[in-house]
């Protein structure tokens, strides 16, 4: 049968750019939102890349709010290659961006970002956030890279903000919820998200909400909804990601979570894995950095990858000084508030015996990862993450898939009917790991930034033209995600000199 000319001209319209079409306006999209937003403020833009300075706000640029509460500038990098290793901006990308804070959230802290290029393909990117970072924490991983694909791109900040500086100078200070920014510094900050109201159950409240919110923009900026719609997010965005694909399968087509944190009330966990390293290293940095005293065979022990050592300078003390420590004490703060940090230790933490003096497990069962995901979702991780170490997070949070799959599709007799779902990948980046700008410090590192992106466009080829997504596999230093692995699976060296 010949196609009509009234199915003909809709098909011509939905190849067709948006630009060639309709304009973009501001107050279609505002109306379209009206009251689910606050303090709403939206441009035309005649560059919506971070190579226009006006995409990106400066730090503490919202009136009202203590320094460090808002700091988009610092959080953009915090995920992204230092300059020169990060995603090429090679067009202009001119478009509509929206900034505003999330109404019904009742602590006045959630915000959202909503960027809508004028050349559209019809499909939209919904990012998460890492740490307590804002939603500019992705734009120059993953706004970067997708606008200039002519994806439409949202992100949230989790529904909280940042911090606030409680001293820079001793002695401690009488604030109950102050952690200190590395074990000798004399700097205390206050962490937003462990105030009253901010539990971390937040986080897939806030992306789904923010994939709600963009949705409904895109069909008020474009006339029609987008065809997909795909999570990314990176470290605790990268937890949203999994959420997102576990809770809401008619929001989300899938998923690529970049070094995503596993939370299970059972070990292991942030909890189990941070007081052993923290304890652990000052010896280790006693020893003169030796890999085969007792401190170092604790600190791998408890999961950790190995270390490098440069002259005076250590992997590990990089993470030391800058995220073992302020990451220990923000989650217990937050997730065991009854526990004296500094009086007790950090490093003497134990979450295991916490279990019997406190409510610590019910805590973190209520936001914990299920593994129950019902759309396609990748996991990009390095073997040599000392945040999050990869056989406690990404091959955790892997086991966990797989064991939901299995116990999903049997049938009443216990046969397994060979239908596995959702399709699950993990991309293991031999010697990446959790900070990409640490490879200026050690070369030996792997950047995950482009596996991470190109894992993207491997799932939009999987959701949108069903081709199978390449198998698990090690992604060898200095290679690259691929149908036929030179090894399939996990890494069997976690580190290649």
């Amino acid at each position: 049968m010949f196609p009509t000319f009234r199915s003909t001209a809709l098909l011509l319209l939905l190849l067709l750019p948006f630009s060639a079409r309709a304009g973009l306006t501001c107050a279609d999209v505002l109306k379209s939102l009206g009251s689910r937003l606050a303090e709403a403020t939206c441009f035309q833009s005649a560059d919506l890349t971070t190579a226009n300075p006006a995409t990106t706000p400066a730090n503490n640029s919202l009136i009202g709010l203590p320094a460090g509460a808002f700091t988009p500038v610092t959080d953009r990098g915090v995920i992204a290659p230092s300059a020169g290793k990060r995603t090429p901006v090679t067009k202009t990308v001119p478009g509509l961006q929206l900034n505003a804070r999330i109404a019904s959230d009742p602590a006045g802290q959630a915000r959202f970002l909503l960027r809508l290029p004028n050349d559209w393909n019809g499909r939209l990117v919904v990012a998460g956030a890492s740490g307590t970072r804002s939603e500019f924490n992705g734009d120059f991983a993953w706004s970067d890279y997708v606008l200039q694909r002519g994806y439409a791109y949202a992100s949230q900040n989790k529904g909280v903000l940042n911090l606030s500086i409680v001293t820079l100078t001793p002695p401690p200070p009488a604030d109950p919820l102050a952690c200190r920014l590395n074990p000798a510094s004399p700097v205390f900050v206050h962490f937003f998200d462990n105030d009253t109201g901010q539990p971390f159950a937040r986080w897939a409240e806030f992306m789904i909400k923010a994939g709600e919110l963009a949705r409904d923009g895109v069909k008020a900026g474009y006339g029609r909804s987008p065809r997909f719609t795909y999570a990314v997010g990176t470290s605790n965005g990268g937890y949203q990601v999994r959420r997102a694909v576990e809770l809401a399968p008619d929001l989300f087509d899938g998923g690529v979570d970049w070094e995503g944190t596993f939370v299970d009330e059972h070990a292991p966990n942030l909890l189990t894995d941070l007081p052993p390293a923290i304890l652990n290293f000052p010896d280790y940095a006693s020893s003169g950095f030796n890999s085969a005293g007792t401190a170092a065979s604790n600190i791998r022990g408890a999961g950790y990858p190995p270390d490098i050592v440069s002259g005076t300078v250590s992997l590990w003390g990089l993470y030391n000084a800058q995220f073992w420590e302020v990451t220990q004490c923000q989650w217990q703060k937050r997730l065991d508030p009854t526990y004296d940090t500094y009086g007790s230790g950090t490093g003497t933490y134990n979450y295991v015996s916490r279990l019997s003096f406190s409510d610590v497990g019910a805590q973190v069962a209520a936001f914990a990862t299920t593994g129950k995901i019902r759309r396609p979702l990748v996991t990009v991780a390095g073997t040599l993450d000392a945040l999050l170490p990869i056989d406690h997070h990404a091959r955790a949070y892997a086991r966990k898939v797989a064991v939901s799959s299995r116990h999903k599709h049997r049938d009443d007799d216990g046969d397994d009917r060979g239908d596995r779902g959702p399709a699950y990948r993990l991309y293991e980046i031999q010697n990446g790991n959790h900070i990409e700008t640490f490879q200026d410090a050690f070369p030996q590192l792997e950047l995950i930034e482009p596996h991470a992106q190109r894992a993207f466009d491997l799932l939009v080829r999987q959701v949108e033209s069903n081709v199978p997504l390449p198998p698990d596999q090690c992604v060898v230093r200095g290679g690259s995600i691929a149908d036929s692995p030179a090894q399939a699976g996990h890494c069997a060296s976690l580190f290649v000199p």
